[in-house]
């Protein structure tokens, strides 16, 4: 089991891996299967720019050679908020779950987030009702700041998303 930052390289699988994502778990996601699938190729390989000052990063959790996870960093650019850092694109295949593959990917992402200067704090949402994945952040130093409403819109439904938040390096 390794953890890395995802690069060009790895467009192909990171692309499968998430259309794989927003098409079985289409109430975690903002984006949908369909509208993803619709990019280039050349969107995807853009997401992984490897620069060190790149406004967002990916991290891949493999088994083997095989890409089983992902969760995204993107950084925020304007300067009154460049303290935070926005975790997003977090997922795990079935069939890796249960390994420690999550933990290791909010785990670098937290290292990644540490290295950034300036960056004080990691946010991220998830939807209300799933226990696995808000207790995974909890496990990880995550709290919860407020729920929103009405977040996503998957036809004549709505799921809630659930806030959260944790220090990374805050003057004590």
């Amino acid at each position: 089991m390794t953890v890395r930052r995802l690069l060009p390289a790895d467009a192909v699988p990171y692309r499968a891996l998430m259309l794989d994502a927003y098409a079985l778990h289409p109430d975690a996601f903002t984006s949908s299967a369909a509208e993803r699938a619709a990019l280039p190729l050349s969107w995807w390989v853009a997401r992984l720019d490897p620069s060190p000052a790149a406004g967002q990063l990916v991290l891949g959790a493999f088994d083997g050679e095989r890409l089983v996870g992902a969760a995204g960093l993107e950084f925020e650019p304007r300067e009154k908020a460049r303290h935070k850092a926005h975790l997003f694109g977090m997922y795990v295949a079935a069939e890796a779950r249960q390994g420690g593959f999550g933990r290791q990917l909010v785990d670098a992402a937290l290292e990644q987030a540490a290295a950034r200067p300036g960056v004080r704090l990691v946010q991220l949402t998830v939807t209300e009702g799933n226990r696995a994945a808000q207790s995974l952040y909890e496990r990880c130093g995550f709290a919860v700041f407020g729920v929103e409403p009405f977040a996503v819109s998957l036809g004549s439904t709505f799921v809630s998303k659930v806030h959260m938040w944790r220090a990374i390096d805050l003057p004590g």
